[in-house]
């Protein structure tokens, strides 16, 4: 069974237009409901199931880590913490994204479906990326522990993080989403795309390397700065910048809103193309 043709099991209540409970509570178990069968067709099948969560970050830290740490020998304080933070941060950017843009195309049966607003099909493709970020963040913790990486009071400031990388990722869902349903090719543009774009984001150099007179145009890169924010919470030990935290959270939301509202213009003939 594909991933298109796989229909959710989604409480009655969550699908009518009774009075059972609220539009908000509603949406709010259809997207849990959906998040969770993400996460399982993700994995039907495969052997170690949810454990490539972890498998796949290892495995490009443990690349990563010869390569800057042991040939090219990068000087970073604790560089495996540095290292792992920045693969985290760039990875759920990254795969949300790439699975955006099948967001409204893979899942036909739901566009099509009365009770389901294909408004919250970027947001259930998100959110199961989440849930693997979440659950990376213990061996990120251990590797800080082993690093002798002093946990500070800045670490209250991660949820704050998430949410927004949450808002930011979300801002650029929902375009490519929109975009896949009219172009078919937007999957491989972006794809290539996000993969230049992890060499220009610093995942395993530090930003000061980049040359003085690029750095006007490097830094308009926003996860330059989602980095570097969790870097400076999980490493470094210090709360994110407050000027670049906040227009880093006013950058997302605009984005987001500009997002959500041409979606909203082009939503109504999505079952016909799709």
């Amino acid at each position: 069974m594909t991933r298109a043709a796989a229909a959710p099991q989604v409480p009655a209540a969550s699908l009518s237009g009774g009075n059972v409970a609220p539009k908000w509570v509603r949406v709010r178990d259809l997207i849990r409901e959906l998040v969770a069968r993400d996460l399982k067709l993700r994995y039907r099948g495969s052997l170690l199931g949810i454990a490539w969560t972890l498998l796949n970050p290892l495995s490009e830290l443990l690349v990563l880590l010869i390569v800057f740490g042991m040939v090219l020998r990068v000087n970073i304080p604790h560089y495996a913490a540095y290292l792992f933070t920045g693969l985290l941060a760039y990875g759920w950017f990254q795969s949300s994204l790439n699975q955006a843009t099948g967001a409204i195309v893979n899942n036909r049966e739901l566009v099509r479906r009365p009770g389901v607003p294909s408004i919250i099909l970027p947001i259930v493709t998100v959110a199961s990326n989440l849930v693997h970020f979440l659950l990376s963040l213990p061996i990120l913790f251990a590797l800080l522990i082993l690093s002798h990486v002093e946990i500070t009071s800045a670490i209250l400031a991660l949820p704050i993080l998430i949410g927004v990388e949450f808002v930011l990722i979300l801002g650029f869902a929902y375009p490519v989403a929109t975009m896949h349903v009219w172009f078919r090719d937007t999957q491989h543009v972006l794809r290539l795309g996000l993969q230049l774009l992890f060499y220009l984001t610093p995942v395993f150099y530090d930003p000061s390397m980049v040359p003085a007179r690029l750095q006007p145009l490097y830094r308009i890169n926003p996860m330059v700065h989602m980095v570097d924010a969790y870097r400076a919470v999980l490493v470094r030990g210090e709360f994110p910048n407050p000027v670049t935290l906040a227009l880093l959270t006013a950058g997302s939301s605009a984005v987001l809103i500009a997002g959500i509202a041409w979606f909203r213009r082009t939503s109504h003939r999505f079952a016909d193309e799709v």
